[in-house]
């Protein structure tokens, strides 16, 4: 019976690693792919308290897609992620440099709830540092 509880886990675990490889592969494709059709994503800023929420596949691309015209050479290092039930949790470090040369350099995390073995909710937070 332990075993078929792990397994299922140890899949999710697998999918968010393949998720955090193509956040540093910068490939928008293969990010929506392993998020639900109508897969919320809440940044870690924005004009609420819960940042600013991304809903559906097209606004959340065009949020993905937005992330990187910022930080064109974004990075997500020192990632570890945990799963229990639906839910899972990635921390990382993130570093970019924007287009006018101000750096980046924060620890952060993702609070994540899956649903048919995609990512329904990608809730993420972040340090708030200076700009280096």
């Amino acid at each position: 019976m332990l075993y078929n509880y792990v397994r299922p886990m140890r899949g999710l675990e697998q999918l968010l690693e393949a998720f955090a490889d193509a956040w540093n592969r910068h490939d928008v494709e293969a990010l929506m792919s392993m998020m639900t059709d109508d897969g919320v994503f809440e940044a870690s800023a924005g004009d609420s308290a819960n940042g600013e929420k991304h809903e559906g596949q097209r606004a959340v691309r065009a949020a993905y897609e937005a992330v990187f015209a910022q930080y064109p050479d974004a990075r997500w290092s020192n990632a570890r992620h945990f799963v229990k039930g639906n839910r899972g949790v990635s921390e990382w470090t993130f570093t970019g440099t924007m287009n006018d040369g101000r750096r980046v350099e924060v620890i952060g995390c993702d609070l994540l709830t899956f649903r048919d073995g995609k990512i329904a909710v990608k809730n993420s937070f972040r340090k708030n540092r200076p700009i280096l």
